[in-house]
């Protein structure tokens, strides 16, 4: 068929390529390999140590359902040559709600991933100073509760009171300015001059298209890992990695067992989906620029690979720091890893980093990791979007110039849409946006529809000669297996699960008001409700007998 040769419509101007491999290969692994990659480590602290414990769920998730969507989303918009819209008009059309959902969703991050990226540079301009800011409590921001580490060092016992670390006073009070509650009257212009630096980066690592990203992502998808490398190099070398490492690597099996710790599960699942980017139509669009003979199946599984390896990695690195920095207040590791999530990254390292000779020089480089890991995911995430827009109207936006204008739209309306996070309730919007908009529960559901649409539908086994003439031959039948039963029981029972067990929003003793949990459901609804409404929409917009319009419904554009 044309449209699977990515050959244009007349009128339409074509699509870009990639222009070699290796750049789709650093495209993909700049999306998925981010700041998920350093939460890792502290999922597995929590859910008692990585050998044998978390691994189990992480592993069952990861090869019932991550790489299968990794490889499925990837080869349908390779297939097409369209976008994480337009693909699912072409292979089913009462499906397409499915690519509109995935783009409300990269949406949302698009607005809220990228406040990470200020905080990162508001904390690496910071850390040219020394002593670095949240290293001492004699700052304007500290109260008479905070206890600087040399204080815990010279009396320990004080360490049990009701005190405070500088590191939190410096997240808390400085960075953050955090209120009691969700108010957003006070905006803080030195995280939003960050949060416009983050967007301008971004925009000019785009705004050209496919080919200046193709070319950006060599640096920004290099550069971390020579950084997480130097880190680990310089961790393992500390006394007390050795501690930290062990207790990385130690099992505790009561977790796995315990009935009333499903958590452990459900933090596997959700570091899944989202690490490896699915449901967002970000690897439908990248692979839509690939030439249709790419070998995508096997490019999956490598990159699959590398994103697991350099997840585990990533917690060596961690926890020999963790470890370090434990051995020196004389606590046990347990007590000094206590954050996950944006703690980790800006209070419990941070924490670590001013302990260290030379620590400002080591401050600088671990932010500048952060920073470059959300980066190059930052503007993959923009890049998608973009794509799909511009597939829904080629004959508009391909022309010379509107890809800059259109990307300069979505930079500063979602610039814009991320005010409020910079606010002094910004944190209860981040973690609004974080639980609600792209949470696993909305992307289990996706996940489910993306897999009866292509297996029972557009048909696996069809899907499966469409691989094998891109490629030149089957894949092993696992993927086929996952797609029509495993992948879509899993995600139905912990999707379901998650529904009976899903508890009000709180962000420690705050628990969110009626108001903010009814826009956080009115985030989450706005891509579910998608799926079942374009299919309603589609019904009694087509024309004929229910037998006709059903198979217009259901007829891909191919046939």
């Amino acid at each position: 068929p044309a449209f699977s040769k990515g050959i244009p419509e007349a009128g339409v101007p074509p699509r870009e390529k990639m222009a070699n491999k290796m750049e789709f290969i650093f495209s993909m692994a700049g999306e998925i390999i981010g700041l998920g990659n350093i939460w890792f480590p502290y999922l597995c602290f929590r859910n008692g140590g990585i050998a044998g414990v978390f691994l189990i769920p992480y592993f069952v998730f990861l090869f019932f359902c991550g790489i299968p969507l990794f490889f499925l989303e990837t080869a349908l918009g390779q297939y097409t040559s369209e976008g994480g819209v337009t693909a699912w008009r072409k292979i089913c059309p009462m499906f397409q709600g499915i690519g509109v959902a995935s783009q409300v969703i990269v949406t949302y991050l698009n607005i809220y991933y990228i406040v990470v990226l200020a905080w990162a540079i508001f904390y690496l301009f910071n850390a040219f100073k020394s002593p670095l800011p949240w290293s001492t409590c004699d700052n304007t921001w500290n109260t008479k509760l905070c206890l600087a580490g040399i204080n815990i060092l010279d009396h320990p016992h004080l360490y049990q009171a009701n005190t405070n670390s500088p590191e939190e006073e410096f997240w808390i009070n400085r960075v953050l300015r955090l209120s009691d509650e969700m108010s957003m009257t006070a905006l803080h212009w030195d995280l939003a001059l960050c949060l416009l630096l983050a967007w301008v980066m971004c925009y000019f690592c785009i705004w050209k298209g496919i080919k200046s990203t193709g070319k950006v992502v060599y640096f920004t998808a290099t550069f971390p890992y020579l950084l997480l490398f130097i880190i680990f190099i310089r961790g393992v070398t500390l006394p007390g990695a050795g501690e930290g490492v062990r207790f990385y690597l130690t099992p505790d099996f009561s977790k796995l067992a315990d009935p009333n710790s499903p958590q452990v599960w459900a933090d596997a699942g959700t570091q899944v989906f989202f690490s490896y980017a699915v449901c967002q139509g970000v690897l439908t669009s990248l692979g839509s620029y690939n030439k249709y003979n790419n070998n995508c199946y096997r490019d999956c599984l490598a990159l699959c690979f590398l994103n697991s390896f350099t997840s585990i990695f990533a917690g060596f690195a961690v926890f020999s720091v963790l470890g370090f920095m434990a051995h020196g207040l004389d606590l046990s590791l347990p007590d000094v890893a206590v954050s996950g999530g944006p703690g980790l990254a800006f209070i419990a390292y941070p924490k670590a980093l001013s302990m260290l000779p030379g620590s400002s020089f080591w401050a600088v480089l671990f932010f500048l990791m952060i920073l470059f890991l959300g980066l190059d995911t930052q503007f993959v995430c923009v890049e998608s979007l973009a794509t799909s827009i511009t597939d829904l109207f080629p004959r508009q936006l391909r022309k010379p110039g509107a890809r800059e204008l259109l990307v300069l739209a979505i930079t500063i309306v979602c610039f814009l849409l991320g005010l409020p996070l910079v606010t002094q309730g910004g944190l209860y919007v981040f973690k609004l946006f974080d639980y609600y908009s792209a949470s696993g529960m909305c992307l289990l559901y996706l996940v489910f529809f993306e897999t009866v649409s292509i297996s029972w539908f557009y048909g696996a086994e069809r899907f499966y000669k469409n691989i094998e003439d891109m490629i030149g031959y089957r894949p092993c039948i696992w993927w086929k297996l996952c797609w029509m039963f495993f992948t879509p029981l899993i995600c139905l029972g912990v999707f379901t699960f998650s529904a009976i067990e899903m508890t009000p929003l709180t962000l420690g003793k705050y628990v969110y008001p009626l108001w903010g949990q009814v826009i956080g459901w009115f985030m989450a609804l706005s891509s579910m409700l998608l799926i079942p409404g374009y299919a309603i929409y589609m019904f009694c917009t087509t024309g004929g007998s229910i037998k006709q319009r059903w198979r217009k419904m259901t007829t891909a554009q191919e046939d």
